[in-house]
């Protein structure tokens, strides 16, 4: 056999190749440029742009145009329909030019003369690669077919159980393993590259040489390596996104995403392949041309031309049309805490998710002794959870984290032994019910299965199509007889290296952490509930997108009833006692899960509470039933019934039509997120769009709850609407196209659009528009926060990735005090202006 052909190793004529430094730098960047994407599993939030918010926004918006050949604002229509519909001032513009670091440079008549100009907001044509030079030779597209050769590749390596034939290769590294594929892999030369498959097996064996070799080659100026990098990371965005989530647990330890690199190097052997098997037609030369023509647009931090300007003033005022309704609303309001005037019958904590302030709003309107409490709906419990005849336990804590503590589901009342028995029948007729699956859909009985058993699914079929068929359960109880959920229950259970169990001083500090969380250490109601979330939909590739994101993407109950069943324990309540926090005897704490879907609200482990709250739960039901028809009502208006439909009865239409692609809006259209104490924000109706965290900084002497609050719920609030903002302004690039076309890949890794591509990342269009017009505005978030402003400043000079959000203008930050009045805006660089025409005497400036 021929040794195999020795990739050629002359550098490129007319640049200069970059030193092993520089290029190990560009490469250590590089990896964290593209944000890692979750599985279908637990979809959860991510910011799509986490890779560069070291970069200041604006100057972000070049790197989105040349790495990601997208962009990162609206067309100028949006901004002129926007003025023309009312909704954003004239004034609006006015302000943000005078807040905007451009002032001086640009007049107001000329951005409102701008605006009429159609522009495109790509502010730069993208890099190119070898594959664009390749295309450009010989007419056909290169950049897809790799595309297609790397997606078809990774779908077999990553699958995670739909391939009936896996890939021999899946222990090996990716890289690795695509090296031994590609050497048995005819494709290349049915694509018309002859020469591929020994100039592959002459390229270096580690992904690292390997990239370093081919920059080397193909002289990449070094002012040039990040953005060629990460260019050709989002040409495969997709995969690149999925291998950065499997390495998620190094990066939490403090290590490099190694996985990312194996992609990376995998896409820069194409860009070798290309440039030597179109040597003969003069790629060489149109390489070199084109990488000199692009180092004048490699620093994206030069100042902005006025373009750049005129559409980064138009997002901004945007922005202010929202913070000023805010700011308004809470300056108006003159609510009085239930707290202060009788103790409340009912404590209720939500989920600080945007889809809670609706119910939370009508709890309050229909029970005025009610007081509602926002807190990350995790309740502080970083679990692994392993559900009744689970396959494997779940983390239910937000992705920044990793579990601490192992918990597992179990029937109410019986032995360990009766459980497990029970676990072991139902795993049976699961793996009975997959070999049947198995049959279904094998490539030669599908045949023979629609022939013989095709009638029989006909009532099926027809059941689904009329959307009778029964509500979709919660995830963790799939494949579970319905009768036997409100009989399980989560206990305490030690598991290896994952925390040992919960000891009772282990109890008491997660309780005080709880408690202290969401500032309720006194004046506690005689009926505490903790509300988790979640929701019921089916046919939905993205279902757990639309579940707790704190949670990991699963729903909350598990979370909820253990903080329930740790706040109840008589030890834990005198633990507490003995540190400042005497919950009284008569207050008893009830776990439930809010579904998003339909707005009902579903107490749990009711038996376990006395006899003497029976009259507290019946009044807290009829109240939630009440609050929840009320918050459908509001909620209806955009999810176009027909007329006359009751609103339940077409929710729960929705949660089970297969064809639906808009069971409910999630979180489209979050604006806003305030952390202050409710009395600040109750009787304001912020229209479902602003997560509320209940925090009194009275109650915090050392701030920590509020560096907690800013460095958790905040951030992850910051994630999630910057997803929806990726997923509105360039659906292509950040979001997931249409859901319509969706095909699941490798079991549960995400979605195609349609039979091919790359791996889509972020949200389907139908999440964020109804057809018609856009449901979820781009807005970055704007943060309120009741707290002293130095406090706020400490926190921020402590935390660099924090401070790198704020003053680079990804999140936007506001101080306000307990009467309500926005105290300041955050101008960047530990510096505050006035954000209003209201006096500032009283406002917690000082710690």
């Amino acid at each position: 056999m021929a040794a195999p052909k020795k990739a050629k190793v002359t550098t490129l004529p007319g640049n200069r190749a970059p030193a092993p430094s520089a290029i190990s730098e560009a490469l250590a960047r590089s990896v964290k440029r593209v944000a890692p994407l979750w599985s279908l599993e637990h979809f959860v939030a991510v910011n799509p742009f986490l890779g560069f918010t070291e970069e200041r926004f604006e100057h972000a918006a070049r790197r989105v145009s040349l790495a990601c050949d997208a962009q990162l604002l609206m067309p100028r229509s949006f901004y002129r329909e926007e003025l023309q519909a009312g909704r954003m001032q004239e004034s609006d513009l006015c302000i943000a030019l005078a807040q905007s670091p451009h002032l001086g440079e640009i007049t107001l008549e000329a951005v409102l003369e701008g605006l009429q100009v159609e522009c495109d907001s790509r502010s730069h044509v993208a890099i190119s690669t070898c594959a664009d030079i390749a295309t450009q030779i010989s007419g056909r597209d290169w950049s897809s077919l790799i595309v297609e050769r790397v997606s078809h590749w990774a779908s077999g390596y990553f699958d995670a159980g739909q391939a009936i034939w896996p890939s021999p290769f899946s222990d090996l590294r990716p890289y690795d393993a695509w090296r031994r594929e590609m050497a048995i892999d005819c494709s290349d030369t049915v694509m018309g590259l002859g020469n591929a498959q020994e100039l592959l097996a002459g390229l270096p064996k580690s992904p690292e040489a390997l990239c370093a070799f081919v920059l080397r080659k193909l002289a990449v100026p070094e002012a040039l390596l990040d953005l060629y990098l990460h260019r050709l990371l989002s040409s495969i965005g997709g995969w690149v996104a999925y291998a950065r989530y499997q390495s998620w647990g190094q990066e939490l330890a403090g290590e490099s995403p190694k996985w990312v690199v194996d992609l990376l190097a995998i896409r820069l052997s194409w860009e070798w392949v290309l440039m030597q098997e179109f040597a003969r037609d003069g790629a060489e030369l149109a390489w070199r041309r084109a990488v000199l023509s692009q180092v004048a647009n490699a620093d994206i931090e030069r100042p902005l031309n006025s373009d750049e300007i005129i559409d980064q003033i138009a997002q901004d005022a945007f922005e202010l049309t929202w913070q000023r309704e805010a700011i308004n609303a809470l300056a108006e309001n003159e609510s009085t805490p239930v707290g202060e005037l009788l103790r409340p019958s009912t404590q209720a904590v939500f989920c600080i998710d945007v889809r809670s302030e609706v119910l939370r709003r009508a709890l309050e309107n229909v029970g005025t002794d009610v007081e509602t409490l926002g807190f990350a709906g995790f309740f502080g419990l970083p679990i692994e959870y392993q559900p009744l005849a689970g396959e494997g336990a779940k983390a239910h804590c937000p992705v920044l984290l990793s579990p601490a503590i192992a918990i597992q589901e179990s029937l109410r009342g019986q032995s360990i032994e009766m459980t497990n028995r029970l676990s072991r029948r139902i795993r049976m007729r699961r793996h009975l019910s997959s070999g049947w699956r198995a049959f279904k859909n094998s490539a030669v009985s599908c045949f023979v299965f629609v022939e013989s058993y095709g009638l029989a699914y006909a009532f099926k079929l027809a059941a689904h199509t009329l959307c009778i068929s029964r509500p979709e359960p919660l995830p963790v109880h799939r494949g579970l007889p319905p009768n036997l959920a409100k009989d399980l229950g989560p206990q305490l259970t030690p598991v290896d290296g994952i925390g040992g169990g919960i000891g009772i001083a282990k109890q008491i500090d997660l309780a005080q952490s709880i408690l202290r969380g969401m500032s309720l250490t006194e004046g506690f109601a005689r009926l505490v509930m903790l509300a988790g979330h979640g929701s019921s939909t089916t046919n939905n590739a993205h279902a757990t997108s639309l579940d707790c994101g704190t949670c990991g993407g699963q729903t909350g109950e598990a979370s909820a009833r253990l903080a329930a069943m740790i706040l109840n324990n008589p030890p834990v309540r005198e633990g507490l006692r003995q540190r400042g926090i005497d919950i009284p005897q008569d207050t008893m704490f009830v776990a439930a899960l809010h579904n998003t879907t339909t707005d009902v609200v579903e107490l749990f482990d009711l038996p376990s509470l006395p006899e003497t709250h029976a009259q507290d739960i019946a009044g807290l039901a009829a109240k939630l039933l009440e609050a929840g028809e009320q918050a459908r009502q509001e909620r209806s208006r955009l999810l176009a019934f027909a007329p006359g439909t009751d609103p339940l009865a077409g929710m729960l239409t929705k949660s089970r039509d297969w064809s639906e692609v808009r069971p409910e809006w999630g979180l489209a259209g979050c604006a806003g997120f305030i952390a202050a104490p409710r009395s600040i924000t109750r009787n304001i109706d912020l229209q479902g769009r602003s997560f509320l965290h209940s925090y009194d900084y009275r109650q915090d002497p050392d701030f920590s709850v509020l560096e907690l609050i800013m460095t958790a719920p905040m951030v992850v609030a910051s994630w999630i609407s910057l997803q929806y903002y990726g997923s509105t302004v360039d659906n292509a690039a950040f979001g997931s196209g249409n859901k319509t076309l969706h095909n699941v890949v490798g079991g549960s890794l995400g979605v195609f659009e349609g039979n091919g591509g790359d791996l889509r990342v972020g949200l389907p269009m139908q999440s964020v528009h109804d057809g018609q017009k856009f449901i979820h505005e781009p807005r970055r978030l704007s943060v309120f926060l009741a707290a002293p402003i130095s406090a706020i400043n400490r926190i921020l000079d402590k935390h660099e990735q924090l401070r790198q959000l704020v003053d680079n203008g990804w999140l936007r930050l506001f101080a306000v005090y307990d009467g309500g009045k926005v105290v300041a805006r955050y101008s960047g660089n530990s510096q505050w202006e006035s954000a209003n025409t209201e006096t500032t005497d009283s406002a917690p400036t000082e710690a």
